[in-house]
C-alpha cells in the first residue's frame, strides 16, 4: 500500500541487511511461493502495463540495463548489471535496485536493494511458469549452472513445483559442492554430477543458468528427449545463449515479451518472426500450455519488467508493520510547494555555525 501523503518526504528503503531480515523473517519458501503468486497475477493483468524492452548500455564486458514499466496506478523500474567478468575479480555478476513511485504525484515510495529480490524474483518466476509447462507429477530436476541464482532456483521448484531431486552440474566442481550442501539442509536430494549429459538423465526440467557472455551451448539436440520442460534462465543479452538452435527447432517455446526475448534469449537464433507463445497468454487461458505428454516445453526467459514490479510491490506490503527498512529522507518537502529556495535558505540559518 503507498503511503499516507503526510508520509511522502520519507521513502521507505529497504537495504541488503533489511531484505534478508525480511525473507528470514517470512520464511525463504514462503517468500517464493507469494512472489509467484503476485507475479502470476499481473501476468493476468499484462495487457494493462506499460510494456517496453529494457534499456541498456552494452559494453565488452557486460551491460547495464533499466527496466520500467507502470499499470497506471504505479510506476516502477529496475537498475540491473550483468558483468560475467566480476566473479574472477571476487565481485556479484548482477547486482541491482528498485524504486516504485504513485502515478497521482509521481512521488518515490519505495527504495529497494534488488540484487538478492532479483534473484528470488527469477526463481518464483521460473517455478510459475513451469507449473504451466512441465511433466505433470515432475520430481527431479537437472540444475546447470552452479552460481549465484541456482539455491533459489531450486529451492523455488521445490516449494511451488514439489520437486524433491537436483541433480546439478557447473564447470567448476567447488561451485556444485557448495550448492549441494546448501540445498541438502533444506530437505533436497542434491547429487553432484560431473558433466550435462549425466546431470539430465532422468530429469524431467531442466534449469540452464550460466554467466558466460558469448553463444555458448550447453545443451546439444542430441543431448534432450522427448517430454522435458527447459527452463533457460541464462541468455539475458545480445550474443549470449545456452542451448543449440536445433533444440529450438524441436520445442514449444514460451517467452515475457517478444520485443525483447528476440534480442536477448535463446530465439536471437532464429528467424525474427519464430512463432512463440507469451506465457501471460498461456496464464490468461488466452493459449495453451503444454499439450502433449512427448512434447518439449522451453521457456526462453530474459527477465521482464513487470516481474520486477510485482516483487517491488510485494515487498512494499510485506514491510508494513515491521522494522525491516530505514525511511529516506529523499525528497524535498517544503511547507510552501513554490518556496524551495526558501527552505534552502532557512536550513542555512539554522545550521550550527563554524
Amino acid at each position: 500500500m503507498p503511503p499516507l501523503p503526510s508520509e511522502l518526504a520519507y521513502v521507505p528503503f529497504i537495504s541488503v541487511q533489511n531484505m534478508m531480515g525480511l525473507v528470514h523473517h517470512i520464511g525463504i519458501e514462503n517468500v517464493l511461493t507469494d512472489l509467484a503468486a503476485d507475479i502470476e497475477a499481473d501476468f493476468k493483468r499484462w495487457e494493462l502495463f506499460d510494456k517496453t524492452p529494457r534499456v541498456a548500455s552494452h559494453s565488452d564486458v557486460g551491460a547495464i540495463e533499466l527496466m520500467p514499466t507502470s499499470d497506471g496506478d504505479m510506476y516502477g523500474f529496475k537498475y540491473v548489471n550483468g558483468h560475467p567478468k566480476n566473479t574472477h575479480e571476487g565481485l556479484q555478476t548482477v547486482t541491482a535496485f528498485g524504486l516504485l513511485a504513485g502515478v497521482n504525484s509521481g512521488y518515490p515510495i519505495l527504495l529497494s536493494e534488488m540484487t538478492l529480490l532479483t534473484a528470488l524474483r527469477t526463481a518464483a518466476t521460473s517455478a510459475m511458469a513451469a507449473r504451466h509447462l512441465a511433466p505433470k507429477g515432475a520430481r527431479t530436476m537437472a540444475m546447470i549452472g552452479n552460481g549465484a541464482q541456482s539455491e533459489f532456483q531450486c529451492l523455488a521448484f521445490q516449494a511451488i513445483c514439489g520437486i524433491d531431486t537436483v541433480r546439478l552440474y557447473d564447470i567448476d566442481p567447488s561451485a556444485t559442492a557448495r550448492c549441494a550442501t546448501n540445498l541438502k539442509r533444506r530437505g533436497l536430494n542434491a547429487v553432484q554430477c560431473t558433466s550435462s549429459q549425466d546431470a539430465i538423465l532422468g530429469a524431467e526440467i531442466i534449469t540452464t543458468c550460466t554467466a558466460d557472455k558469448q553463444y555458448a551451448t550447453i545443451l546439444t539436440d542430441n543431448m534432450v528427449g522427448s517430454g522435458v520442460h527447459i527452463n533457460a534462465i541464462g541468455g539475458d543479452c545480445p550474443g549470449k545463449t545456452e542451448l543449440h538452435s536445433d533444440i529450438l527447432l524441436r520445442s514449444e517455446i514460451f517467452v515475457e515479451y517478444p520485443p525483447q526475448t528476440r534480442i536477448e534469449g535463446e530465439i536471437q537464433q532464429l528467424e525474427g518472426d519464430y512463432p512463440v507463445t507469451e506465457l501471460w497468454q498461456v496464464i490468461s487461458g488466452k493459449a495453451k500450455g503444454r499439450t502433449d505428454a512427448k512434447q518439449i516445453t522451453l521457456f526462453d526467459s530474459v527477465g521482464f519488467a513487470i516481474e520486477d514490479f510485482s516483487a517491488l510491490r510485494y515487498v512494499l506490503r510485506a514491510i508494513q508493520g515491521t522494522s525491516f527498512f530505514d525511511n529516506l529522507d529523499m525528497v524535498a518537502d517544503p511547507d510552501d510547494p513554490r518556496d524551495l529556495f526558501g527552505m534552502f535558505e532557512r536550513a542555512n540559518v539554522n545550521s550550527p555555525t563554524t
